[in-house]
């Protein structure tokens, strides 16, 4: 050490911590190296695992080798310029790094349970409700973590503390006035969890709300979005969902049955119509092949409603099958059957004529 007496007494004082920590994240770097390989071959054919090692390389890369610097500072001199700082720096780092790891540990965790479950099967009911189950609370557990984070980062301040003594006398006012301001905030919250666990609605599902149809889109941890059937989005907050009335309908099954709605002449023959109806849907690749029915369903004053049942697989599909068979079956109706369509039928009664001399005889206008 006499050899390095021309160093500031400062950077002198420092040298052996600094020494220990060089080594110390030499150590951790090829420790990572070597953990993950292991990690790498060991979840090889685990791909829930994989996604969680693929999510925390970035911050186990950084993050381990603040440990041997944190145990080299609480070992350091207490006599040693600066020490307080660096320490309290180093447990900023780490708190952060741990913090971050966590998070992205339930984010992988999420993400694998995704793509074990795809969507993009025909009967993707179960695959939905775990989307957004894993979805919604993963929201939730990394919303928890990096408020867990920061509190604790705060608690490394003195002062902090000191202010949250002080505060402890008007803890209720500060509580009442916090809770009143915080209430949508907490609100969406308890309605992103209850969301997530009743599962009124599910990624993908097909709902009226507000007077529009569309699919939702997406579900965050404070609103959800609506993709409404012309590309435009309704957004909504999470509350909605649980205060208001919507329909889903695709809450138990995707399967749906449509409806169309005719309106004929009283002397349309309905035989024909039936047998058109079921040619219509065995062709069309949007029918599921459940059944399909017409029914009367009306005897108006002026003509008969006619009601067609098709079911398909889908929204879509179901969207796309009772378009298709209204406008063939108007265009059946117009080509095979045009005098069949509904008609205004009114019954002029010929008023008697008048008698001879009598005052009943028409007169010219005079000019």
């Amino acid at each position: 050490m006499d050899a390095l007496n021309w160093l500031p007494a400062p950077l002198l004082a420092w040298l052996p911590s600094l020494g220990s920590m060089l080594v110390g994240v030499l150590i951790a770097a090829l420790a990572f190296r070597i953990g993950e390989r292991i990690v790498r071959r060991a979840t090889r054919d685990a791909p829930l695992a994989a996604s969680v090692a693929s999510a925390i390389r970035a911050p186990a890369k950084w993050g381990l080798p603040l440990l041997p610097i944190h145990a080299v500072l609480q070992g350091t001199p207490t006599d040693t310029p600066g020490l307080a700082t660096a320490q309290q720096l180093a447990a900023l780092l780490l708190i952060g790094a741990v913090t971050w790891l966590v998070s992205n540990a339930v984010r992988g965790v999420a993400q694998g349970v995704i793509t074990a479950n795809p969507t993009s099967v025909a009967d993707n009911l179960q695959a939905r409700r775990i989307q957004t189950q894993t979805r919604v609370l993963a929201r939730t557990l990394q919303g928890i973590v990096l408020l867990i984070g920061l509190s604790l980062m705060l608690m490394t301040f003195p002062q902090a503390r000191q202010i949250g003594t002080s505060l402890l006398a008007s803890a209720g006012l500060a509580g009442l006035v916090a809770g009143f301001a915080a209430r949508p905030v907490l609100g969406n919250l308890i309605a992103g969890l209850q969301i997530g666990l009743s599962q009124p609605i599910r990624l993908d599902d097909v709902v009226i709300v507000e007077g529009e149809w569309g699919v939702i889109e997406e579900i965050t941890g404070t609103y959800v979005v609506v993709r409404i059937w012309d590309q435009r989005r309704l957004v909504v907050p999470l509350q909605y969902w649980i205060e208001k009335p919507f329909q889903n309908w695709t809450r138990t099954t995707s399967e749906l049955i449509g409806t169309v709605f005719l309106w004929v002449d009283y002397r349309t023959p309905l035989a024909p119509l039936r047998e058109e109806l079921q040619r219509i849907c065995e062709a069309s690749p949007h029918w599921d092949k459940r059944f399909s029915l017409l029914q009367v369903t009306e005897a108006g004053e002026r003509a008969l409603q006619l009601r067609c049942l098709v079911t398909s697989a889908s929204a879509g599909a179901g969207w796309d099958l009772r378009c298709e068979v209204r406008e063939k079956l108007v265009d059946f109706l117009q080509r095979e059957y045009p005098q069949y369509l509904p008609r205004l039928r009114a019954e002029v009664a010929m008023e008697p004529g008048p008698t001879a001399g009598g005052s009943g005889e028409a007169r010219s206008p005079v000019s």
